[in-house]
């Protein structure tokens, strides 16, 4: 009886071998491409300026500046307030940048949630 399917001698074909070196290229890109985004500040202001906030493309906080006239005893909320809507702004354009980068990388295909970090 005929062996069915795969290829003669056990060889992996040409094109096979093409495909797992763009594979391989593609990973070291992703990964170098990963380094820089790690490596990227972002920086979003609230309070029209009061509040700004600075984090990596790692998604850490690495600066937060308040200026004297946000910094109010009796209303310690709105301070609060401020610093969570510049660091969820700034935390947002860390997530597009990556999501941007992950697109360019993937010509565009959606494979679910851009880089885990």
């Amino acid at each position: 009886m005929a062996k069915r399917g795969g290829y003669p001698g056990g060889m992996m074909p040409g094109n096979m071998n093409n495909l797992m070196k763009q594979a391989q290229r593609m990973q070291r890109q992703m990964e170098e491409s990963q380094k820089q985004l790690e490596e990227k500040e972002f920086t979003a202001t609230a309070g029209g300026g009061a509040v700004s906030v600075t984090v990596t493309g790692k998604k850490i906080v690495t600066n937060v500046t308040l200026d004297k006239d946000a910094v109010d005893p009796d209303d310690v909320e709105m301070l609060q307030d401020l610093i969570m809507a510049a660091t969820n702004e700034a935390l947002g354009k860390a997530e597009e940048a990556s999501a941007a980068m992950m697109s360019g990388m993937t010509g565009g295909l959606n494979l679910g949630g851009g880089f885990p970090f």
